[in-house]
């Protein structure tokens, strides 16, 4: 008796669809054959590595035939200074995703449950579905989190439970004192996971300091990443802060060696340079500006974000207007996947990449 592959995969995995990256420009460039090309679809930032991060790569070079340290002790003890934790309470991962998908393999199985947002990152549904748990999806509020509604949603079942602040891909955000009031009341065998890959770009006074929040909260995970404000997506390396257990469950789970030499070396020194992040956040802050003020210009509404995107709606199902833009050069990410058919997100760039998108916009949309 034959077997086809596909039968012989779990049943999660069957159903389950991949995560759709961003378009790469060298894709673009092959299908097209167009050699001015502005990438605005991945969240990356477009200041790229900063100098410093650079020569600690370069310095890197010569230890690349040794296996890097799997503990990543340096990096963890810049984290700990930079953070105010124990280095014990510090999980690494190849970029924050990875720290999910350890949460799914350590904490369910197919008998429990997992809540998150409509709206919310792709990778939840995934992480979930892949394991074979139940995804409870609670309808969203303004584009945002209905915590009042998670919060009714959770059973005996319910062990993980996901919150982007700033949200992906919407912006949207939940204050200190909502988010505090909500985790207080979370049952102990709910394990809150916050999603912070966008907190260095938010500039409210409102939004929550989490870290003060893990003494008291020892089923709180929170998760970071430098692939967005530090620019070192290409390096794949983020990190998860939580009490030292739940540091040490996760860490179970982890595959040794899973951040290389360079990314180690990158994000120990990107993590003290100030100066960088701030060009950072200045960036984007006068780049949000820039874009809104075109869509205002256009007539066209947008998600108030916090993160380094924005979401607009382009008042008509959106795959027409993206494949156009993809003709004049503008990779920017479609979000029907995320119910959200009429809009596109759009990375914040340098003022020079959005004034190219902001262009091809106006033209496309005079077109249709």
């Amino acid at each position: 008796m034959q077997h086809s592959t596909f039968q012989l995969a779990t049943a999660g995995v069957q159903t389950l669809v991949p995560y759709q990256p961003g378009k790469p420009i060298s894709e673009l460039e092959r299908e097209l054959g167009l050699t001015e090309i502005v990438k605005l679809a991945s969240n990356e930032n477009p200041l790229g590595p900063s100098e410093k991060v650079k020569q600690a790569i370069q310095a890197s070079f010569a230890d690349l035939s040794r296996y890097p340290d799997g503990n990543g002790f340096a990096l963890k003890a810049a984290l700990s200074e930079k953070w105010g934790v124990a280095s014990e309470q510090i999980t690494l991962g190849n970029g924050s995703n990875e720290i999910l998908e350890l949460l799914a393999r350590a904490f369910l199985t197919t008998e429990n449950e997992v809540i998150f947002s409509q709206h919310a990152f792709a990778v939840y549904p995934l992480v979930t579905q892949a394991v074979g748990a139940i995804a409870k999806v609670i309808p969203a509020q303004h584009y945002g989190h209905d915590l009042p509604a998670m919060l009714a949603a959770i059973t005996d079942k319910t062990r993980l439970l996901f919150i982007a602040n700033p949200n992906n891909p919407t912006g949207t955000y939940l204050t200190e004192q909502v988010l505090s009031e909500f985790l207080a009341a979370v049952p102990e065998h709910v394990i809150c996971v916050l999603d912070e890959a966008y907190f260095e770009y938010v500039t409210k006074d409102d939004y929550p300091d989490s870290i003060a929040w893990l003494a008291d909260t020892p089923n709180l995970v929170i998760t970071r990443t430098f692939s967005k404000a530090y620019g070192l997506a290409g390096l794949r390396i983020g990190y998860s802060l939580s009490s030292s257990a739940m540091a040490d469950i996760l860490n179970r789970v982890r595959q040794p060696f899973n951040n290389n030499a360079l990314a180690l070396a990158a994000a120990e020194v990107a993590i003290s340079d100030t100066e960088y992040l701030a060009a950072t956040v200045a960036l984007n802050n006068s780049g949000m500006q820039q874009l809104t003020s075109a869509f205002a210009t256009m007539g066209l509404s947008w998600i108030e974000s916090l993160g380094n995107f924005v979401s607009v709606d382009v008042q008509q199902e959106a795959a027409s207007i993206n494949s156009a833009l993809l003709h004049k050069g503008v990779i920017v990410r479609p979000v029907a996947n995320y119910e959200m058919p009429n809009h596109l997100r759009i990375s914040i760039g340098t003022e020079l990449e959005n004034d190219f998108f902001i262009s091809a916009l106006k033209s496309v949309l005079a077109d249709v």
